[in-house]
């Protein structure tokens, strides 16, 4: 799958003092329809940013594995629990899944190098994953920025959609 990158800018917009600015660990989920800039870094590990352009409010998730392993006390660290609270939390504050739309972000191959055998790397899986939900809950994926070798800084911006990555 080849990465596209979701803004031509690299920077978020000069009106970023009227932001609230959040870290978001991984295994989390994050949804608002106040203007906050939401941060992250990936590596193998996949952010999925929802917004819903009637509402004008957004969110996003972090997660580590495509499957669920053992009993974990977050199961957002997990991909299907992840993008499943993602969606709910959207709907929640009054999203619908007609008027939202995605960008898929991360996926890295950071223990393989690059060119070696074996697709199946764990990077590959979540971003798999992610696309797979998006279309069952039929909503359309906008823009992304997935796989290669190098982690990524993630900043999304809940009112308006826009995601800005800086390669690492």
């Amino acid at each position: 799958m080849k990465a596209r990158l979701a803004e031509a800018s690299e920077t978020p917009d000069s009106n970023a003092a009227a932001r609230v600015d959040l870290y978001l660990q991984p295994g989390r989920v994050f949804v608002s329809a106040q203007a906050v800039t939401v941060r992250t870094i990936l590596g193998s590990c996949v952010s999925v940013c929802l917004f819903d352009r009637e509402l004008r409010a957004g969110g996003m998730n972090h997660y580590l594995l495509p499957n669920r392993i053992g009993s974990a006390a977050t199961p957002t660290r997990f991909g299907p629990a992840a993008l499943e609270r993602l969606v709910a939390a959207m709907i929640e504050i009054g999203g619908r899944k007609s008027c939202m739309q995605a960008k898929v972000f991360g996926g890295a191959r950071l223990l393989q190098p690059p060119g070696a055998a074996g697709a199946s790397d764990l990077g590959s899986k979540n971003v798999a994953l992610a696309f797979d939900v998006l279309a069952a809950e039929r909503i359309p994926v906008v823009a992304h920025d997935v796989g290669g070798s190098r982690g990524r800084q993630l900043l999304f911006q809940t009112d308006d959609g826009a995601a800005f990555v800086r390669r690492l």
